[in-house]
């Protein structure tokens, strides 16, 4: 075990009937169905992802101390199961995974679309990261004034081998320079950090574990981020 991990001795934290629930959801992705189901839902999907929120409060708060894990079933962490549908062509009403936002501490840091941590669990396709998704255009700005003005520091991210995952423009945005050397990285509108899980991962009695070292795998990003943004790290 790496000595940055912190160990938990709750193995059912999240059990086996989260990934045969959403599985199940997918075949039958409808009201009627969920209904019928929505105890099922509670107790195997939602009531221990919101346990695992829990245990995930001081471990995440070891890597640093201003992002909230709050495991309350409305208005906290986890996010809602049911789809906005009202622009979507996919009129499905309920997401087939379930998922958390763990955001800064500041009330101004933007939510979901501001600096913060992740976490996705769909069976086969699971993982945890953190970065900035999807900014106001005022703090896609101030990232890449960063970027310009700390390219040390950004290459620096670089070279460490991560991978900055994100949409990018086609082209250089205006005003900023075609010659600067991290010009190709001032065409994202995304900057974030995935790390993958196995299902069997997941449902690991380590997985908070797991998503921790994700998390500090992830936090030079953040950190760079929030100073971009005059957010405390």
């Amino acid at each position: 075990m790496s000595p940055n991990r912190v160990s938990t001795e709750e193995p059912d934290l999240l059990g086996p009937g989260l990934f045969r629930f959403l599985k199940d959801l997918k075949a039958h992705n409808d009201r009627a169905w969920f209904t019928e189901q929505k105890a099922r839902y509670e107790s195997e999907a939602r009531d221990p992802l919101l346990r695992f929120i829990a245990a995930l409060s001081g471990p995440l708060s070891g890597v640093s101390r201003h992002f909230i894990a709050d495991p309350r079933p409305s208005g906290g962490s986890m996010f809602r199961i049911y789809r906005d549908t009202r622009f979507a062509k996919d009129k499905s009403p309920y997401k087939t995974h379930l998922a958390a936002h763990f955001p800064h501490r500041s009330v101004s840091a933007g939510g979901v679309h501001g600096p913060g941590f992740y976490l996705h669990l769909e069976p086969g396709g699971s993982f945890a990261g953190g970065g900035l998704w999807h900014p106001d255009p005022d703090s896609l700005f101030k990232v890449r004034q960063a970027i310009v003005a700390k390219p040390t520091a950004w290459k620096a991210i670089r070279k460490s081998g991560l991978e900055i995952e994100g949409e990018a423009l086609k082209r250089l945005p205006q005003g900023f320079d075609a010659a600067h050397p991290c010009a190709e990285d001032l065409k994202l509108k995304d900057f974030y950090i995935t790390s993958s899980f196995t299902d069997a991962q997941v449902l690991a009695p380590d997985f908070v574990d797991l998503v921790t070292e994700a998390y500090r795998t992830a936090s030079p990003l953040v950190r760079f981020l929030c100073k971009s943004l005059d957010l405390p790290w």
